[in-house]
């Protein structure tokens, strides 16, 4: 059995990946990893508070690891504190780090150098499935989720805080990826077959930091 760390940003992609590879008996994700501004205690880019993310690794019963980033971060720091996480699972005698990247080449081969010879491998299950299809598949499935950050240059900014619904998804304008492979939206789950239970969020505050709307999911 192959036993790997899951990139686990709280949104639909890194749990649909979650949901994919628990249906292999091959594979057996030992932990969630997160990236955590420690400036705000909330995911980095996402801005999702940490006791939602617990609350996630709690439900799909899955231990969390956590990388704690300075705010402002440089992009040596940040590798290095990565290197650490990955140096940690290797002594635990894992052997691959699995991404919920759907299709954007560069970061896919950015991930790819930062693990090569590390002994752990790089895994996309998802990749290059049209984000439709995989959007509707994520949403007939039972995956519940809410639109966390939007990029206002992109999507309205009373996306924010909205349902990931097929009504968002007839929403979205003209040339926005219905996964927001691109940028466009980041969300946070909820609720899904990847998850033991439901964990129940409202919407808090919607506010604008850095260029981009941010919903402030708050534990019901």
């Amino acid at each position: 059995m192959k036993r790997v760390l899951l990139s686990w940003s709280g949104g639909k992609d890194s749990a649909w990946a979650l949901h994919l590879l628990r249906r292999s008996p091959a594979i057996r994700i030992e932990a969630l990893l997160t990236t955590f501004n420690e400036a705000f205690d909330r995911v980095a880019m996402h801005a999702v508070r940490r006791t939602l993310i617990e609350a996630q690794a709690e439900s799909a019963g899955i231990p969390l690891w956590t990388v704690p980033l300075p705010w402002p971060c440089s992009n040596s720091e940040y590798e290095s504190r990565m290197a650490e996480a990955c140096g940690r699972a290797v002594a635990l005698g894992l052997t691959g780090v699995v991404f919920g990247d759907l299709y954007l080449t560069d970061i896919r081969q950015y991930r790819e150098r930062q693990l090569q010879g590390t002994g752990l491998e790089p895994m996309f299950p998802l990749w290059q499935i049209p984000t439709g299809e995989l959007a509707r598949e994520m949403i007939s499935a039972g995956l519940r989720a809410r639109l966390t950050c939007v990029d206002p240059r992109l999507l309205p900014r009373d996306f924010a805080g909205r349902e990931f619904d097929v009504r968002l998804l007839e929403d979205l304008p003209a040339g926005v990826d219905p996964c927001g492979e691109n940028g466009e939206f980041h969300t946070y789950v909820y609720d899904g077959p990847m998850l033991q239970k439901p964990i129940p969020v409202e919407v808090g505050a919607i506010l604008e930091r850095d260029g981009f709307v941010f919903a402030d999911l708050l534990g019901a």
